[in-house]
């Protein structure tokens, strides 16, 4: 019995990707901005490697700012944003 050859090809690497918490489209991982909630309050993490609870927003403004009117990353994240918080996310936002 002769023996089949396999393809010489390389499996096509697999790319994780995540959906933005505020316009629920999903993307590469390394597209978006990660929050994690930490005990010191939200983390920007921008390597994308700190352990915790995390949401994903999309380096759009408008999704930033629909990420942060109303509550929808407070139930993501499973936590209370403090002012302080709001301000930091709000300043990362504006350098984007």
């Amino acid at each position: 019995m002769a023996k089949t050859r396999t393809s010489n090809k390389k499996p096509e690497k697999h790319l994780p990707e995540r959906t933005c918490v505020a316009c629920r489209e999903v993307k590469g991982k390394r597209e978006m901005v990660r929050l994690v909630r930490s005990r010191e309050g939200i983390i920007i993490d921008e390597s994308g490697k700190v352990s915790g609870r995390g949401a994903y927003l999309c380096k759009a403004s408008g999704c930033w700012d629909e990420g942060l009117k109303g509550n929808r990353l407070e139930q993501v994240l499973r936590c209370q944003i403090t002012p302080a918080d709001k301000k930091k996310l709000e300043e990362y936002k504006n350098r984007l």
